[in-house]
């Protein structure tokens, strides 16, 4: 029988983080335990692994968890600890540009460990890009179960690519990417058009073909830049895009 239950609200990784908390608090959960596995946790809450990053990544700047790679997530002590991270207070703080910042360092990075993740891949980060495009074909009028599953496609790239900083970058910036999300699948053919560059992106991965796989993600930033500035209020300013 699972421990938790399974949480239904806008702001999902919220809930999980409340959830756990309280059994940290009461007792159910102590120092040293050992938090289940993502996919685990995922299905306990009826949530993306997405949503259970954000949540433990939530947990571990509250000093709560503590997470070691290749062991797992480790209850600490309850005492909470300040947010250790620049880039999340960067990301966090409101600030305006901050969207187009992450727009940026997005054109930057995702083409980049996208051609790495064609070239490392695993079956089970395979699978997962699978499970997450047909999530989003079955739910094209969902837009909170579409952006969960475009989450979780990306996500699955950044740990194909093997790298725990591209995993760490991709934390911090989740929330915004949420928000950004949310914009482009409010415009007229915007969530049809990411889901055609998404399955341009998996059969370059699955080809295993790192120049294609980093042209295809190219292409998708560059729809999603183009998706995000429609659907900016206007009169509203942003950064403008040098052509390359």
């Amino acid at each position: 029988m699972s421990m938790f239950q399974t949480v239904r609200t806008a702001r999902l990784f919220e809930q999980i983080v409340e959830q756990i908390e309280e059994s940290i608090r009461e007792g159910r959960m102590k120092p040293g335990d050992q938090l289940p596995s993502e996919r685990e946790l995922a299905q306990q809450f009826g949530v993306s692994r997405t949503a259970v990053r954000e949540a433990v990544k939530t947990l571990s700047e509250k000093g709560l968890v503590e997470s070691s790679s290749g062991r797992g997530t480790f209850v600490t002590s309850a005492r909470s600890e300040s947010m250790r991270h620049s880039l999340d207070r960067l990301v966090n703080s409101g600030e305006p540009q901050n969207a187009a910042y992450v727009s940026e360092l997005r054109e930057i990075l995702e083409p980049e460990f996208t051609a790495l993740a064609a070239a490392r891949i695993e079956e089970q980060q395979l699978a997962m890009m699978r499970e997450a495009i047909d999530v989003m074909d079955r739910n094209m009028q969902n837009p909170e179960a579409y952006i969960e599953a475009d989450l979780d496609f990306h996500l699955a790239l950044a740990e194909a690519a093997a790298n725990p900083l591209i995993l760490s970058l991709l934390d911090s910036i989740v929330g915004v990417l949420r928000v950004q999300r949310l914009g482009v699948f409010a415009i007229t053919g915007g969530p049809q058009r990411g889901q055609m560059h998404h399955k341009l992106i998996l059969k370059a991965i699955e080809q295993r073909n790192p120049t294609k796989a980093r042209k295809a993600m190219r292409a998708h930033m560059q729809q999603i830049h183009d998706d995000s500035a429609a659907a900016k209020p206007a009169g509203s300013k942003s950064r403008t895009r040098r052509s390359s």
